[in-house]
């Protein structure tokens, strides 16, 4: 299998620092992007205790993050300025506690049309490979420039 890259040439470290420098936030949570490639995405929540609610799972917050960052990390394989682009909409399915450890998100596009972009998104625990999450994601993509 060959790795497609990116349409829109963005690279792992394009990413990682668009979200460093443009969505604080995110750099603060230590998100790591591990593949972009065509119209997928892999990143990683490196674990943090401040993640963990009582029943020693991660919290929800903190796994919605997760794939709200990947969704917006599939969006820049599209379009090649997504900073406009915004969630417009995601429907979340918490399937199984989240054991203390890594997390990893994948997310692929499912549509990408002018205006939305649709993509969904699975969240695996890296300690035992369990899926935590399903997320299904609406994104309102930016005009391109005229």
């Amino acid at each position: 299998m060959t790795v497609q890259q990116p349409r829109t040439g963005v690279t792992l470290a394009d990413f990682d620092t668009i979200m460093r420098e443009k969505v604080p936030f995110v750099g603060d949570m230590g998100v790591v992007t591990e593949q972009l490639s065509g119209d997928q995405a892999r990143l990683r929540l490196p674990f943090n205790q401040r993640h963990i609610r009582p029943g020693n799972v991660i919290c929800g917050p903190a796994i919605f993050a997760l794939a709200d960052i990947a969704l917006y990390a599939v969006a820049w394989l599209v379009v090649p300025k997504a900073d406009l682009a915004v969630t417009t909409e995601a429907t979340v399915h918490f399937l199984s506690g989240a054991k203390p450890g890594d997390l990893l998100a994948d997310a692929k596009i499912l549509k990408a049309g002018k205006r939305l972009l649709i993509a969904e998104c699975y969240i695996r625990s890296a300690v035992d490979g369990a899926l935590c999450a399903h997320v299904i994601g609406t994104y309102a993509m930016p005009p391109e420039p005229r």
